[in-house]
């Protein structure tokens, strides 16, 4: 039997995560997907399977403040963006979901950002 990649690891916990994890109209989900060069993040409210607002490392606006950081930093200014673009439209109190990868470095960073821009969670 071959032996299981990191993926699917990671697959298999974000799924045990989400068995008790939602997002609903007065607090959605922010959802975090980590690359090993990009990081994004949603936010989705599940009851009607759509994203409300979403940020990422690749935004065309972020793009120009990426330059010459490093990803943690990068992540951290994807936080503040999300939280920024959540709070235009009036959403204040997300459900964190780190989509089975460890709350440190990048998501941890991605996480204090949103903090920083006003979402709570």
């Amino acid at each position: 039997m071959a032996k299981n990649n990191r993926n699917e690891a990671r697959i298999r916990r974000h799924i045990r995560v989400r068995k008790n994890l939602a997002g609903t109209p007065e607090r959605p989900r922010l959802a975090v997907f980590r690359s090993l060069g990009d990081i994004y993040a949603q936010v989705i409210d599940d009851e009607a399977g759509t994203t409300l607002v979403s940020a990422s490392s690749i935004d065309k606006e972020l793009r120009k403040q990426m330059e010459g950081k490093t990803k943690t930093e990068q992540a951290r200014l994807v936080g503040e963006a999300v939280a920024s673009r959540a709070k235009a439209k009036g959403i204040t109190m997300v459900v964190f979901d780190r989509g089975g990868f460890r709350y440190i470095g990048r998501v941890q960073a991605l996480a204090e950002g949103a903090r920083k821009g006003g979402l709570e969670f």
